[in-house]
């Protein structure tokens, strides 16, 4: 899709579908409004021709061959592709023992898995840095508890990514990690001050905010807006995430399903949008409710137009890559920085 005008036209949602096959239903309401792009789950795949086949008739369905197609796979417990036909991979935690080559590692396996299937985003790394008494919700999907830990290895996992021609998702915008409770059930409220946040939580969104795209967090930050989570507050939006944090890419709600938003899905994709998320995220593929949040969202618009624009041209064909090898050398990396970790806690001790 080459001009502003067609994508600005687009609606301003990414949706999933219900099974591991495009039903006749589904393929018409993508054809008529034409979401900007898709994402896959657990419930979408069995095997690589299979999936293979479904995200070409996505992708047919709205006539754009550019269309993202997307899936959540961090490795460790967020996994939908899993083995034996996938690799499994160890969580970020667990990366981060073998350091910036591990973590560059880790985002080139990902997309060796995703790519050949036609997935060209990922919604990864995560960027939160979790706190004593957090939820675990974040937990080891975290790289490390220090801002520049964070970015450095986030940094390395996009990079990993972005050379097997696949586009990161930084999340969970403007942080996750403080968070005592699971969005997925429930509306979790950060209390600390705006300047613990801007030296902590947004420190490594900071650090990677030329990167395309982004996922909000549906978390409360009173210091910002106590009465709108991340997702539907503009004051977190324009204050924090575009200003403070200056990023300028897509920036996509997470999925509008889960229990830490109020109200009915209209108004939770119409205070999304009016807040100052570029596109909606609906996941569970339930073709009621995409119609319900497909109508709330609208189109794209102009200035949303241009981000994905941007966003679409960082996609690149794979380099180069012997994933067996690639494998190899991650375990070997985690398991002699995991070495060297418990010698240095040995000479401490003695």
């Amino acid at each position: 899709m080459s001009s502003v005008a067609e994508r600005a036209r687009l609606t301003a949602a990414v949706f999933g579908c219900a099974g591991p096959r495009l039903t006749a239903p589904e393929r018409r309401f993508f054809a008529r409004i034409r979401p900007v792009g898709f994402i896959l789950f657990a419930r979408n795949i069995e095997a690589p021709d299979q999936v293979r086949t479904l995200i070409a008739d996505l992708r047919a369905s709205v006539g754009r061959a550019d269309a993202p197609v997307m899936l959540d796979q961090e490795g460790g417990r967020v996994q939908r592709l899993r083995p034996p036909q996938w690799r499994g991979l160890p969580p970020a935690a667990v990366v981060a023992s073998g350091g910036v080559r591990a973590a560059r590692l880790l985002g080139r396996l990902l997309a060796a898995d995703l790519r050949p299937l036609g997935f060209d985003v990922d919604c990864a790394p995560v960027l939160d840095i979790p706190v004593p008494g957090a939820h675990d919700v974040i937990g080891d999907r975290a790289f490390a508890t220090t801002p520049v830990a964070v970015a450095r290895l986030g940094r390395a996992c996009a990079e990993g990514l972005l050379a097997g021609g696949v586009v990161p998702i930084i999340k969970h915008i403007p942080g996750h990690g403080r968070a005592t409770a699971d969005s997925h059930h429930h509306l979790p409220r950060v209390a600390a001050t705006l300047g613990a946040l801007q030296r902590r939580d947004f420190a490594p969104f900071r650090a990677l905010a030329d990167l395309p795209w982004a996922m909000t967090a549906h978390v409360v930050y009173d210091a910002i807006d106590r009465d709108a989570c991340a997702t539907v507050s503009a004051p977190v939006i324009k204050r924090a995430i575009r200003g403070e944090i200056g990023f300028d890419g897509v920036l996509l709600s997470d999925d509008l399903s889960m229990n830490a938003l109020a109200g009915t899905l209209a108004e939770r994709a119409a205070a999304s949008r009016a807040a100052g998320c570029d596109v909606v995220l609906h996941c569970n593929g339930r073709l009621p409710e995409m119609e319900t949040v497909a109508k709330a969202a609208g189109p794209l618009g102009a200035a949303g137009a241009r981000r994905l624009g941007r966003a679409l041209r960082w996609r690149q064909d794979p380099a180069p890559f012997d994933a067996e090898r690639g494998t190899r050398t991650l375990a070997t990396l985690i398991e002699r920085g995991g070495q060297e970790r418990s010698q240095s806690r040995k000479r401490y001790l003695q």
